[in-house]
């Protein structure tokens, strides 16, 4: 989906709350020139039952988000919990009252011609409405890249460095350009990597399958959700290696992601996967992510923080 901005948007930039229209980076900014930052995705979710909006796993986030600016030898000045109140405050001042997505965004900032790094970095905080970012209600038609997943040894699959998703926006554009919604790419030697901007599961007798962390993906977030999901479901989930043919012969596929959430896969190279709809332990999974992180579950209520209880009251209403 595309998010329209509206005119009077508030961001985080440079140190203060600014409108939109203020936070802007020159021509030679070094992360334009050589995608040299780190962004994050975020999900909130607004629960008119409980007039709250919940952040899902924003400490966790935020944790990767450092992690990942020190491959680029950045760094911010603070801490996951101080960004967690800082998102808090951006939502309450620009009045939210929907689902969000909120864009973390940490780059080196020196301006001029060159790419060594060097130490200048600044970071902005955005707080957008969102949606479904795909519509995957009925399962996706997917389709096996050309393009191969960047090697760790390359640029690393596991921090969300900007350059990197040039990869992403290659294999998305070939899959959608050949009509299907989305793509699966594999790694350099040809195993399942994972897809376009989104982790992939497979279900097979029973099991989810899931290529490892070695395997060129990003150590994501509801990747991890998922697992310990269906591990309170009593479903063993695997860590290994996937060929490409295990795909034509699953039970069940599905994408996780912050912004994909759980998508379901119903084909893959024009091959329906299992009967050719959405399985039922896709489905089981699906209800279970959405309660919890909509906040109609008690279980796992530490993974969301409920902003507007959470606002200071020093934050302009």
């Amino acid at each position: 989906m595309e998010t329209e901005l509206t005119s009077n948007l508030t961001v985080y930039f440079r140190g203060q709350f600014v409108p939109l229209q203020e936070a802007r980076v020159g021509l030679l900014t070094h992360a334009l020139h050589y995608g040299t930052g780190v962004f994050e995705g975020i999900r909130g979710y607004w629960s008119e039952e409980e007039a709250e909006l919940f952040l899902f796993r924003p400490r966790e986030h935020f944790e990767r988000w450092k992690q990942n600016g020190h491959l680029l030898k950045m760094d911010i000045p603070h801490t996951p919990a101080e960004l967690c109140e800082l998102v808090c405050e951006l939502i309450v001042r620009n009045q939210f009252r929907c689902d969000l997505y909120i864009r973390p965004l940490m780059f080196k900032s020196r301006e001029g011609i060159g790419v060594h790094l060097g130490p200048e970095t600044e970071f902005a905080l955005i707080a957008l409405p969102f949606g479904k970012y795909i519509d995957s209600s009925r399962g996706l038609r997917v389709c096996v890249s050309s393009w191969r997943r960047v090697p760790d040894n390359s640029i690393p699959a596991r921090g969300k460095i900007c350059g990197a998703y040039v990869n992403s926006a290659l294999a998305g554009e070939e899959a959608r350009s050949h009509g299907f919604d989305e793509a699966i790419v594999l790694t350099e030697d040809g195993h399942v990597a994972e897809g376009s901007a989104a982790n992939i599961f497979l279900v097979r007798n029973g099991q989810l399958i899931t290529p490892p962390v070695t395997d060129d993906i990003l150590e994501g977030i509801t990747r991890a959700t998922v697992m310990e999901l269906a591990r309170e479901m009593w479903v063993d989930t695997v860590e290994r290696r996937v060929d490409r043919t295990e795909l034509y012969v699953a039970e069940e596929i599905f994408f996780t992601g912050t912004a994909f959430e759980i998508a379901p896969v119903v084909e893959v190279d024009r091959r329906p996967v299992g009967t050719g709809a959405v399985g039922p332990l896709t489905r089981r999974l699906q209800q279970a992510y959405a309660d919890v992180a909509r906040g109609r579950s008690v279980r796992n209520a530490h993974w969301r923080l409920g902003v507007y209880r959470e606002a200071r009251t020093n934050v302009p209403r």
